[in-house]
């Protein structure tokens, strides 16, 4: 097993902590401004839909459990608020909620990297599995090219969390406008609680894409070492 290799924690270990302290990020965040009420005194399902009716979104709200398990869902047209967002008047919940509709109108603006990203899913699931196999396949057969075809499928997973990051920048930078423009937000401090909150989540894609990249390069290192071997 990889996880058993030195060289695998020497390119994961950084990757791994850069992951933890982005977990660690938005967890303070979120404790700390899910405490703040926002003087609009808006609950997200409120805010969601007065925003969805300004927007002319056409999206319907759903409650889901879980805590930070807010999403989008581009199929349904639907916008899943976490328990603790829901009914809560936060400027944490404020925050969520706008960026969640950000995507939300990155779908009805026909967004690229969106549609990029959807377009990407099949083919990463797929890639996450069959890479696998068919680098350790290539390597147990001793055959070069068959294990840097399982690298190059592999990869669609660094190319995914790479698409990803615009996708979440830009869906954040709408929910700041959107919670100002509304006057939902209002104040220096309620703008600072965004900030750190959307910031924060933003922290957690940056280390998935590094995350992937070093696993690839991992990989990358195992099976460029075993053409060497070859030679």
């Amino acid at each position: 097993m990889i996880f058993f290799d030195p060289t695998y924690m020497i390119f994961m270990l950084p990757a791994l902590i850069l992951m933890i302290i982005a977990q660690g990020y938005v967890s303070g965040a979120y404790r700390k401004w899910s405490q703040v009420i926002a003087r609009s005194r808006l609950t997200g399902a409120q805010a969601a839909q007065r925003l969805i009716s300004a927007g002319g979104l056409g999206v319907s709200i759903n409650g889901v459990r879980g805590k930070l398990t807010d999403n989008y869902d581009p199929r349904r047209k639907v916008l899943n608020l976490s328990e603790g967002v829901y009914n809560s008047s936060s400027v944490a919940a404020l925050a969520i909620t706008a960026h969640e509709l950000g995507h939300a109108m990155q779908d009805r603006d026909g967004y690229f990297p969106l549609k990029l990203r959807a377009a990407l899913v099949p083919a990463v699931n797929i890639g996450s599995y069959l890479g696998w196999i068919l680098i350790f396949l290539g390597m147990i057969l001793r055959q070069t090219n068959l294990a840097w075809l399982g690298v190059l499928v592999f990869s669609g997973g660094a190319i995914f969390a790479l698409a990803t990051l615009p996708v979440e920048f830009n869906a954040s930078a709408r929910a700041k406008q959107l919670l100002t423009n509304t006057g939902m937000i209002v104040g220096e401090d309620e703008r600072r609680g965004v900030n750190s909150v959307l910031n924060a989540a933003s922290l957690t894609y940056v280390a998935g894409l590094f995350a992937a990249i070093m696993q690839l390069l991992y990989f990358v290192s195992m099976v460029g070492g075993m053409g060497g071997r070859r030679r």
